[in-house]
């Protein structure tokens, strides 16, 4: 009897790994298939390029993950990336640009421009916060008619006279130099992207395991009345995780600038969905409280491996958009039936 016990208890652990590492099996199953088709896709540099491509979406996710984990969702971040990157282009550009949208000013220093739309971000991100957490608008709709304000804004300022809305170009080559230059360390060429986005997620790690700040904000995404009770300042938390979450957009809206080269008024569109799919997928539960820098950073990997890979071999684009709606369904069940387990 203790046997068959013994073999029904590593059963369940078996199903339960499974369930639980499911998304880095497929991962590795979607790397396996590539390199069959295409064995030079599994080089140095193309990963290389895959964690460079990450980058910015990593910084965006983990601003994303952080209103998840407090039981919300920012429907606002690519409208909120798309407004830093037109303001931070329109400042950033090259003092002798024919084009250039402030004619009488001169190259700024880069920290400036950055600093500036994170500042504004922020102020918007606190509206979005105040309405959720104050007067209880549900998240969902109060980052959703925060994207149209911000849409809005945004075109407003990007269809300057006299060039109408035309890209924003000529950006200043020390600033477009973040993006394409890298170091090399023991042979390795390491772009300043990657380690960029490493010292964000650092950062971003010590402010969820470190600080009472991250033990509050998964307080509150875990059970908001018994995190109320326990004398945890509901109202602020909520309000300042909208507001790091706007600042990390914008910053990374500003390195968008930097490997793009340019900016419009469509900048950034949709990315907030890319962002919440690869929070889900990296672990992140949509029904608060749990979540992992890590997972976050592996999700990111995934989704960039799955365009990156699947476009390497040719794969249709819209075939590439079933597999990607596929891992998202299978991340969300995996999800549900965690908290049901939970409940």
């Amino acid at each position: 009897m203790s046997d068959n016990n013994t073999l029904t208890v590593r059963k369940n652990s078996f199903k339960e790994v499974l369930a639980e590492k499911a998304m880095y099996f497929i991962l590795v199953i979607l790397i396996v298939i590539v390199v069959a088709v295409e064995p030079k896709f599994l080089s140095l540099d193309n990963f290389t390029n895959i964690f460079a491509q990450s980058a910015t979406r990593i910084i965006i996710a983990l601003g994303a993950s952080m209103v998840l984990i407090t039981r919300g969702v920012d429907l606002s971040a690519g409208r909120m990336i798309g407004l830093a990157a037109v303001i931070a282009a329109s400042l950033l550009q090259q003092g002798d640009y024919t084009y250039k949208m402030f004619p009488g000013l001169g190259e700024l220093p880069i920290i400036v421009p950055i600093l500036l739309v994170m500042a504004l971000c922020a102020a918007m991100g606190a509206i979005s916060g105040v309405a959720s957490a104050i007067f209880k608008v549900p998240p969902f709709i109060a980052t959703l008619a925060m994207s149209l304000v911000l849409y809005g804004l945004t075109s407003l300022y990007f269809d300057r006279p006299p060039y109408g809305a035309q890209p924003i170009g000529g950006i200043s080559k020390v600033f477009t130099a973040v993006a394409t230059g890298a170091v090399t360390i023991g042979g390795f060429r390491i772009p300043y992207l990657i380690l960029i986005a490493l010292a964000v997620g650092i950062v971003i790690w010590v402010l969820w395991n470190k600080t009472k700040f991250g033990k509050y904000m998964f307080a509150l995404g875990g059970n908001p009345e018994a995190a109320k009770v326990s004398g945890v300042n509901v109202v602020w938390i909520e309000v300042a995780v909208y507001i790091i979450a706007a600042m990390l957009y914008a910053f990374a809206a500003s390195l968008e600038v930097a490997r793009i080269g340019s900016a419009s008024n469509n900048t950034g569109n949709g990315y907030e969905l890319d962002a919440v799919a690869a929070c889900v997928v990296g672990g992140v539960s949509l029904s608060g409280g749990v979540g992992k820098v890590g997972g976050v950073v592996i999700g990111v990997f995934i989704f960039t491996v799955i365009n990156y890979g699947l476009a390497f071999i040719g794969v249709n684009m819209y075939i590439q958009y079933i597999v990607k709606g596929l891992i998202i369904l299978i991340a969300v069940i995996i999800d549900m039936r965690k908290y049901i387990k939970r409940k």
